[in-house]
């Protein structure tokens, strides 16, 4: 009889959704729900999708769906698909939202749970952004069930906000100054294999690397995630798997960075791994997270603090953010969002807020300048200083690449 089961798509008029329409296989009763779109062909897709489910006996009202099913069907049909590390994190915050509550139904989880759920966690001693990070991914879930029909309407979600004048960033970028007492603090804590530290170090700086991303590069040219010099310009070779997008990808360099590999890396050595960290007893490589450990070590021996409020000392991530700060003066939203392999617009344009307007002002009239207009010194104006990008010293880069590679 199951098998006998049709879910038609049927129009209420225009510009309103369409509806799917089927008889109840156990009462008999003719039943309709909406499809939430006015496209016909993404109508008839659901109607095949929901038409599986009453067949399989899988289907359930949203009233009636329970928190179980939601998280079964959610891990195996979307989180399935993504990488293991992005799966996981999901997981804990459905997981955390689970042990805090133990919603039996999924319409339970509406907009005044959510709110007990943010003030629970604040007041287990979460940072803000830790709230922010569990919501993302509830959100998310929730969409998904709304999509598929398992839940009538995801609930809204107020997400949390910083004091006036202030964002959730976890810390701030660092200087040009920072940046090289952090090298002159790498040999205080690393004398061992200092050269390999400066490295990293002046590498994240100049490319925006993530740390996950630096210890995966590779010159080999088969490798996850990749440098290319072969091309007209130097550029990174990023595989599906190494990618947040799952895409294989060819993606700019920055001049300043290219010009610093050549450098600190004599030809001999353009083998394998680029930045190689070991473990000082094991000669094992280092994990992500004990990398992290030591450039924070080093940044805290440098005297660099990041985050006041938090007493966290610099990171790589830090001289990431520095690298996008320094770009967003000179490139345009979607140059600074491949330079950063940003997967969200809104992300890469946070660098231009935290612009100031001395910054702002001083690049447009570097541009004056550049072209020959308004020739009279302008009092204060500081530009010029650096290299031509003005993100280092006259010679920062070379003097760090001559120095790791002795």
């Amino acid at each position: 009889m199951s098998d006998e089961i049709v879910v038609k798509v049927n129009s209420y008029g225009p510009g309103r959704p369409l509806g799917l329409v089927y008889f109840d296989p156990v009462s008999g009763r003719k039943k309709a729900k909406s499809s939430g779109t006015t496209d016909w062909r993404e109508a008839e897709r659901l109607a095949g999708e929901l038409e599986k489910e009453l067949r399989a006996g899988r289907y359930a009202p949203p009233s009636k769906v329970t928190w179980g099913q939601f998280v079964e069907r959610y891990t195996q049909e979307k989180l399935s698909s993504l990488r293991p590390k992005s799966r996981q994190s999901a997981l804990e915050s459905l997981g955390k939202l689970n042990r805090l509550f133990s919603p039996d139904r999924l319409a339970k989880v509406n907009a005044a749970l959510l709110s007990r759920f943010q003030a629970e966690l604040r007041k287990a001693g979460a940072k803000e952004t830790t709230i922010a990070h569990h919501l993302r991914h509830v959100k998310a879930a929730l969409r998904w069930a709304e999509r598929q029909g398992m839940l009538a309407k995801a609930p809204a979600i107020e997400m949390p906000k910083g004091a006036k004048g202030q964002s959730l960033a976890r810390s701030r970028a660092v200087t040009t100054e920072e940046y090289e007492r952090m090298l002159s603090a790498v040999a205080k804590v690393r004398p061992q294999d200092a050269t390999e530290w400066e490295r990293v170090i002046s590498g994240v700086w100049l490319s925006g690397l993530r740390l996950g991303e630096a210890v995966a590069l590779s010159w080999e040219p088969g490798a996850v995630f990749s440098i290319d010099l072969t091309g007209r310009r130097p550029a990174f070779r990023i595989a599906a798997e190494g990618q947040k997008s799952g895409r294989d990808e060819v993606l700019p360099m920055t001049p300043d960075f290219a010009e610093w590999l050549v450098a600190a890396f004599p030809e001999a050595e353009r083998t394998g791994l680029v930045f190689r960290l070991l473990d000082q007893r094991t000669h094992q490589p280092l994990t992500v997270h004990q990398i992290g450990r030591v450039v924070g070590k080093i940044g805290r021996k440098a005297g660099v603090v990041t985050n006041k409020a938090e007493g966290k000392y610099a990171g790589l991530h830090d001289l990431r953010r520095a690298f996008c700060t320094r770009w967003a003066k000179r490139e345009m939203p979607a140059v600074l969002r491949r330079l950063a392999r940003h997967s969200s617009i809104t992300t890469t344009l946070a660098y231009y807020v935290d612009l100031d307007a001395a910054e702002v002002a001083d690049g447009l009239w570097a541009k004056h300048e550049a072209k020959g207009a308004g020739q009279a010194e302008i009092p204060g104006n500081t530009v010029g200083a650096g290299n031509s990008f003005g993100n280092i010293g006259p010679e920062t880069a070379l003097g760090a690449g001559t120095r790791e590679s002795t």
